[in-house]
């Protein structure tokens, strides 16, 4: 496994971890295929300009397997840093996640611009709190937060 920028070819990869109700269900349900090629170009974008790590996981063969993204945003006054990771179902179970995640705080870790890194998984994702625990990231306290314009009940994470 390895982690590559996001690419203007992405597109598939997006539609099928972004627009189907099984990977999307702990999100508020799919996207809409039609915003993904722009949110691409958002996300590459975003690398582009050292705003955000956006990171496709690929598989040794060449398969993206999933993404992990990194990036800062204002909350209450404060600038956070927060996590997040995708698999698609058929690399689910096989620590893929674990891997991507931990690789990523680690490359975090080393860059030092990032702080304490924080993640939202839905409180019924037992397979992303689960990457939390292990990682080793703290349980802060269940929340709403907004994605993609929806209130998702999460639990909140925070890695020192």
């Amino acid at each position: 496994m390895r982690l590559r920028d996001v690419e203007a070819g992405d597109v598939e990869a997006y539609v099928r971890m972004r627009c189907d109700p099984v990977m999307m269900a702990e999100l508020g349900g799919p996207l809409p295929a039609g915003t993904i090629p722009g949110k691409v170009a958002d996300d590459v974008e975003t690398v582009a300009s050292g705003a955000g790590w956006i990171k496709m996981v690929v598989t040794d063969e060449g398969e993206v397997a999933g993404s992990v993204v990194l990036w800062s945003h204002e909350e209450d006054g404060r600038v956070v840093s927060e996590m997040g990771w995708m698999v698609l179902p058929e690399y689910q179970g096989r620590g893929v996640a674990t891997w991507a995640a931990g690789t990523l705080l680690a490359l975090a870790r080393e860059d030092g611009r990032w702080g304490p890194v924080h993640a939202f998984p839905g409180v019924g994702n037992a397979a992303s709190n689960g990457v939390c625990r292990s990682l080793g990231f703290r349980l802060v306290e269940e929340r709403e937060v907004l994605f993609a314009g929806r209130t998702l009940r999460t639990n909140h994470w925070v890695a020192e």
